[in-house]
């Protein structure tokens, strides 16, 4: 009689991961890991549990029947990360370059299925080839389901993509549509053709680096939120982040016992912040003085950096700061700036996160390569964001808060439950010597001494308009607060909004300006 049990073990030994050591240490080397150690490196101890384990290649072309693939070229499972239930996927280098056939995007619809029914975080350790070329439209198919479903998930669970080797064509797609990219320095790269497609069709000569490394889209694209020296610093990144966020848009964010007291005085934001409207400061360096412990999470660091996203804790919950930078282009909002904070905006928009922001600007960068750039329509994208978003936000401004600027850093007609401001602060269409040119025209010109002139109707523009007090006086601004008291005055404002009630039309979906 046939041993049943025999057979079984001997078939589900075989399903386990026989990687050639010598490539193994090729990857250790190059600083990448296989999609074993990532996914045993990753979850707690002895948590991990692999999804449909035994899914086996069915395509017979290009004599593909007679190989056997093991793991598909990408392992599926769910465990816990410092005890919170995530799901993962790691596609594994060594089996046909991580290339996905038909059979893998099985795996993978499923560990997206049981992640969304759980509502629980997705997390995917990218290495890969792309598409099977062997499978043919199969194959095609098998992206194209990856994108749709990496779609349909997005606003109902985090989905965090670490780039830990080549992430060619589909698999960079995939990527840019979850909601962080974590790039391994050195190791990961981002592109959608290769150098050698790049130099056939167009005939330029390039390298994976200067296309697709972790230089490129760490300043240049701003695809990459975080650049992690190694894999197992991507795996700390990741508990970080999951820290802050929930698991689910139907979940809360996480709220901790508060370990820093409310009422804690921030007389350093006085000497931080200059009188001088015209001298610039490390706007960082307020945001760590009010929140829980100096403790904040800064997103994108190297992009756009004339704008400050990023988590941070505020008595105990977390919340998104958004803040211009004034000691970059003295905080001017510009196509990059406008993209990197409405996106940050809506995520937390989409997952119930209160938003803080810190307004410091002189207003969106004026000239012609902004405008071909398409200012207007990336400049709205941070207006569509702030004004859709239904979270509680808390505006306060510092210093400048001058035109468009004014609106697209979440003023109050653009839905700011409160908006506070520093007795520094300045709401205005514009600065005073340029409102007063318009507003004394007729006086300026019949003038003898003009400069004198200028600086007395600037003083005089300045002293009625460019102050907190009008727009107290108007209701725009909700309070005016001792810079000292400033992390209490949020705290207790947040308190009041943080469970205010969603409100929007119904509609199937907005259409923003993309």
């Amino acid at each position: 009689m046939k041993d049943i049990y025999r057979e079984f073990y001997e078939k589900r030994e075989k399903l386990l991961i026989h990687n050639d050591p010598d490539r193994v240490e090729k990857m250790h080397k190059k600083g990448k890991l296989t999609a074993e150690e990532r996914m045993q490196g990753f979850f707690d101890r002895e948590t991990y549990l692999e999804l449909k384990p035994w899914t086996k290649n069915r395509c017979n072309d290009f004599g593909m029947s007679e190989k056997d693939l093991g793991n598909e070229g990408v392992l599926c499972g769910y465990g816990e990360v410092d005890g919170k239930e995530v799901f993962a996927i790691a596609h594994d280098v060594t089996v046909m370059g991580g290339s996905m056939g038909e059979a893998g995007r099985d795996k993978v619809m499923n560990c997206f299925d049981k992640a969304m029914d759980a509502g629980r975080p997705l997390i995917c350790f990218s290495d890969a080839a792309g598409a099977r070329i062997q499978e043919g439209v199969g194959a095609l198919n098998a992206y194209c389901s990856t994108f749709g479903k990496t779609s349909v998930a997005s606003g109902w669970i985090p989905q965090i993509t670490v780039a830990a080797g080549i992430c060619a064509g589909g698999t960079a797609y995939c990527a840019a549509i979850t909601d962080f990219i974590i790039q391994v320095d050195q190791v990961g790269k981002l592109f959608i053709t290769g150098p050698g497609v790049i130099k056939n069709v167009t005939g330029e000569e390039t390298t994976f680096d200067e296309i697709g490394g972790s230089d490129v889209h760490r300043r240049i694209t701003g695809l990459a939120h975080f650049i992690a020296t190694s894999e197992e610093e991507a795996f700390a990144i990741i508990r970080r982040i999951l820290s802050f966020i929930p698991p689910n848009a139907g979940e809360k964010p996480p709220q901790y016992a508060i370990n820093d007291p409310i009422d804690r005085r921030t007389p350093e934001i006085k000497d931080i912040i200059p009188l001088n409207q015209q001298r610039a400061y490390d706007v960082k360096k307020v945001i760590a003085s009010f929140v829980d412990n100096g403790d904040f999470m800064e997103l994108q660091k190297d992009y756009a950096t004339n704008i400050v996203i990023g988590f941070a804790r505020l008595a105990g919950g977390t919340v998104g700061i958004v803040a211009n930078q004034p000691k970059v282009s003295a905080g001017v909002i510009d196509v990059d700036a406008s993209w990197k904070a409405a996106r940050f905006v809506r995520f937390c928009d989409s997952y119930s996160i209160p938003l803080i922001i810190l307004a410091d600007t002189p207003g969106y960068m004026p000239g012609v390569k902004q405008e071909h750039d398409g200012i207007i329509r990336n400049g709205a994208k941070l207006l569509f964001a702030f004004s859709e978003a239904t979270v509680p936000k808390i505006t306060v401004v510092l210093r400048k808060d001058y035109g468009g600027a004014y609106s697209a850093m979440c003023g109050k007609g653009m839905g700011a439950d409160f908006v506070l401001a520093l007795p520094t602060g300045e709401l205005a269409i514009m600065g005073a010597e340029g409102a007063a040119a318009v507003v004394f025209k007729k006086e300026l010109a019949a003038a003898e001494d003009k400069d004198a002139k200028i600086a007395e109707l600037s003083q005089k523009y300045k002293d009625t308009y460019l102050n907190p007090y009008k727009g107290a006086e108007y209701g725009i601004v909700d309070d005016i607060i001792d810079p000292s008291e400033m992390r209490e005055a949020i705290i207790k404002r947040l308190k009041i909004v943080r469970n205010k009630p969603h409100k929007a039309p119904y509609r199937k979906h907005t259409n923003g300006p993309l």
